[in-house]
């Protein structure tokens, strides 16, 4: 295990936690010999982030082996059946211009060669479990063909230092860039040698195009496909199942209802296995359940009738007609194994999961775990075990053996005798002698759980300052069942905040924490949240919302995905007293407490325009405010140094209003 040095120095030096290793994907050769993980480090410069490609030994025993290291990095590994391991890098390569990623494939012996460049680069890339055929995703300009003539358009465009777009319909933007011109497709070559055919387009409306997956056989080609409607509440997503020779659409799987997403082949290639999401009205919440769509007739079949949570992460035995999948679950995200006759079993019991990958007998599994405690390291998972704790993995990455505090758990009774439940984050000492001062930490989604670890909102270096951090799960939280979505959708700043104003006084009233001191911070949700409490309860020290929504009416016109705000809340026209029912921005005279804003001018999602009108808002009413604004960041703060001084700025906020020092301003502000 490589860690940092001190114990939990990590979390007490951020520019030592920021340096951390971080694991991100895993990949398991055809053969179930090799475990290959995508790790990423600081660069050699400390301003940015580079992911390598490290080998883990399945069976544990051995330390990790690094298998490339470039400035550019490596990512998105997949074994073909001969033991090739192929990645994405931007690596130059013979003298050749950079183009973007680039399809590399490593042999089990010999030097990476370029299998595949396409002008502007490729997005991901799958193998046949069997054959080997390869699988690419990118971009094609309008009227070009192929990646021949894309690359003669796209080149006359620079030529002509032309960056228009012209859109007819759909988003047109995602996250932190702009959506087109050029529409993702799909490629599909029999081998490394072969000419790709162009097997079907995407769409530009997809936030991720990469999600395209082969039949073991190599026959058939699965992706999903944005198709816009005449209206914005008609958008859809559906998969797409192709011919892999012609391109030929085979099913095309999509309704008005629900979003189809995340297709897996099941293991002899017969049916398709893939989440579908029934989308929200103003009265109905999201759902979500797994389907098998049978490809001999393209029947739909509900894989999970029964299950009340929410399913994702999917993978499918190569062995039978086995599935595995996560799931939120009251703070965690279990791994599940549902059997053929339809049983679900939880595997794993505490801890959340993701990457999973399935040994050739469908016996073992390897996943990467981690938890509000642990960060991502890559484990061993017996397929057959009920509420296991899997085996860990020697691998890159760690924050050291000591985390400076503890970590349990609060629950109380909602006004409405819902249980609710979160974790706390106790710093070391903290006692009825020396009570902690609390931040409260409302996370984002609102659909989301605090149940694994984050580097953004990492509550560790909070706890090494001395601070009690409570991470609640209130209304529309997942992992709760259905019901805990129902009893808050439709009133974002209603049962939510009551909820939230419950799990803190009941934290509040322990006798460790010091209830004079309490601060409460949010992101995106959260920070919408962190905007509401401010306007309704003068009891905080302080208030820190990062990319949090003000205004609800101008917000949904301006964010990149205005249809599914519209979907929820209806025409702010006709409907507008959905949207001003909880807005922040109509009772900005009531604020009182002082607040740090923070804002990235490249985040879409919440548009810079909500934090900065804030920030004018508090000025203008004499509040006392701190407006940390990054103008080439996105709705997540990113880079190595923002990131330190992202947390810097953010405690000595805390530690000037609620301990009230004197303020330290970062020194590279």
């Amino acid at each position: 295990m490589i860690e940092s040095s001190g114990g939990s120095s990590a979390f007490r030096d951020l520019s030592a936690f920021v340096a951390c290793p971080r694991v991100n994907s895993l990949a398991l050769s055809v053969d179930g010999t090799r475990l290959v993980a995508a790790v990423q480090s600081l660069s050699s410069d400390g301003t940015g982030f580079v992911s390598g490609l490290w080998e883990i030994d399945p069976a544990g025993e051995r330390d990790a082996l690094r298998l490339t290291r470039s400035d550019k990095g490596e990512s998105g590994p997949v074994f073909g059946p001969d033991g090739t391991l192929y990645f994405l890098s931007s690596r130059a390569a013979d003298g050749e211009e950079d183009e973007g990623a680039a399809l590399w494939a490593l042999p089990p012996r010999g030097e990476a060669v370029v299998v595949a460049r396409h002008p502007g680069g490729i997005a991901a890339v799958t193998v046949a479990r069997d054959s080997g055929t390869l699988c690419h995703t990118a971009g094609l300009l309008p009227g070009a063909a192929d990646a021949e003539a894309h690359g003669k358009l796209r080149a006359a465009r620079k030529g002509a230092k032309v960056t228009a777009i012209l859109y007819e319909a759909g988003p047109t933007r995602a996250w932190d860039h702009d959506l087109g011109p050029a529409e993702p497709h799909t490629f599909v070559r029999a081998g490394a040698d072969a000419e790709p055919v162009v097997a079907g387009g995407q769409g530009v409306g997809l936030e991720d195009p990469g999600d395209a997956v082969l039949s073991p056989d190599g026959t058939r080609v699965a992706y999903r496909r944005f198709v816009p409607g005449r209206v914005p509440d008609e958008h859809r997503t559906a998969v797409v199942v192709a011919d892999a020779t012609s391109g030929e659409e085979i099913h095309v799987v999509g309704d008005l209802e629900h979003l189809y997403e995340g297709p897996r082949f099941t293991h002899d290639g017969s049916a398709l296995v893939c989440r579908r999401m029934r989308y929200p009205t103003y009265d109905e919440p999201w759902d979500a359940t797994l389907v098998r769509i049978d490809l001999a007739d393209g029947t739909v079949h509900d894989l999970l009738p029964g299950f009340d949570n929410w399913p994702g992460g999917i993978a499918c035995s190569p062995a039978d007609d086995t599935l595995f999948f996560t799931s939120d679950e009251q703070g965690h995200a279990p791994v599940f194994r549902r059997d053929p006759d339809g049983v679900v079993t939880r595997l794993t019991a505490s801890g959340a999961y993701g990457s999973l990958t399935v040994a050739p007998d469908g016996r073992t599994l390897y996943a990467l775990r981690h938890a509000v405690d642990a960060p991502p390291t890559p484990v061993r998972i017996d397929a057959d075990v009920a509420d296991q704790t899997p085996a860990g993995l020697p691998a890159p990455g760690g924050v050291g053996r000591q985390l400076p505090g503890t970590l349990t758990e609060v629950h109380t009774e909602a006004d409405d005798g819902f249980v609710l439940r979160s974790w706390l984050v106790l710093p070391e000492g903290a006692s009825a002698e020396r009570p902690a001062p609390l931040l409260v930490a409302v996370h984002g989604g609102p659909q989301f759980s605090w149940n694994g670890w984050t580097w953004r909102w990492n509550p560790w270096p909070f706890a090494a300052r001395g601070y009690a951090v409570l991470l609640p799960d209130p209304a529309l939280s997942t992992g709760y069942g259905q019901i805990n979505h129902r009893r808050g959708w439709g009133q974002w700043g209603g049962r939510p905040y009551t909820d939230v104003i419950a799990l803190t006084d009941a934290t509040e009233a322990r006798n460790d924490i010091d209830a004079s001191r309490t601060a409460l911070a949010g992101g995106s949700y959260g920070g919408y949240m962190a905007n509401r409490v401010v306007t309704r309860t003068d009891r905080f020290k302080a208030i820190i919302s990062h990319a949090g929504l003000w205004d609800l009416r101008t917000f949904q016109g301006d964010t990149d995905a205005p249809w599914y705000f519209q979907r929820i809340f209806g025409d702010p026209l006709t409907r507008p007293e959905r949207y001003e029912a909880d807005s922040p921005h109509l009772d900005v005279v009531k604020i009182r407490t002082p607040m740090l804003i923070i804002h990235g001018a490249k985040d879409y999602r919440v548009p810079v325009g909500q934090g900065a009108a804030l920030f004018q808002e508090l000025q203008r009413h004499e509040v006392p405010a701190k407006y940390l604004y990054f103008p080439d960041e996105n709705h997540w703060i990113l880079k190595p140094n923002h990131t330190r001084l992202w947390y810097e700025t953010f405690l000595n906020f805390l530690d000037h209003h609620v301990l009230g020092t004197e303020w330290h301003q970062p020194s590279l502000l």
